[in-house]
């Protein structure tokens, strides 16, 4: 049963989860940068952003304990624990494919994006920031609706699951688009197969933002 009035005495773990969504939000700005330092071929910096992800992810992980762990077993919640676990889960995995996608252009040495795909790799980068951006405002938007149960503001968060909904589906039109190009222009097996993999592991990005926006939708269910 939900308690709003009780819920105003105690510290709400919507907290953590909005500081963790502003830590994702932070990381994937610099995933943008790293990207289109590659892609671009033209700075010697992208291991300076991969870095900088991989400290951001730390510090994410930092936040996403404290969440777990300081989360008495008879807190008075207002949705259930291991939904706000599993939105967390779908969070924290946007930064996991983050840093994969980095990782997996690091393992080769060969520098930037073949110049055919430059454009299509830019446009799927674009698309995978935006829904991580909602994430943020989502979480926020939420946590107005868990103080005070307003059906309008309810609506408001629903409305934003329902654009990154749209986004991800960009997402999914861009990474299509990148690799039906990979596979009609370029020639050399490794390639073909290090940006096809690039190419999904930038796209499950949005994936998982909209796995976090299903996982809010069921959490301000009635």
């Amino acid at each position: 049963m939900r308690l709003p009035f009780i819920s105003m005495f105690m510290t709400s773990p919507f907290e953590g989860v909005q500081e963790h969504a502003e830590k994702v939000k932070e990381c994937t700005w610099a995933f943008q940068q790293a990207l289109e330092c590659h892609i671009a071929d033209k700075c010697l910096t992208f291991e300076k952003f991969r870095q900088e992800v991989i400290q951001l992810e730390s510090e994410a992980d930092v936040i996403k304990r404290r969440i777990r762990g300081h989360l008495p077993k008879w807190s008075m919640l207002p949705v259930d624990k291991f939904q706000l676990f599993r939105y967390l889960r779908e969070q924290d995995s946007v930064l996991d494919s983050v840093e994969d996608a980095l990782d997996w252009i690091s393992y080769r040495n060969d520098p930037g994006i073949p110049k055919e795909l430059e454009k299509d790799f830019f446009l799927l980068v674009d698309t995978i920031i935006t829904p991580i951006e909602e994430l943020s405002k989502m979480v926020s938007e939420a946590r107005k609706y868990f103080r005070n149960y307003s059906e309008k503001q309810r609506n408001v968060v629903k409305n934003i699951i329902a654009t990154i909904r749209q986004q991800e589906h960009d997402a999914d039109t861009a990474e299509d688009a990148v690799k039906s190009k990979v596979f009609n222009l370029i020639q050399d097996p490794v390639t073909v197969f290090h940006m096809v993999r690039l190419a999904e592991t930038i796209g499950s990005i949005a994936d998982h933002a909209e796995n976090a926006g299903d996982m809010m939708r069921a959490m301000i269910a009635r």
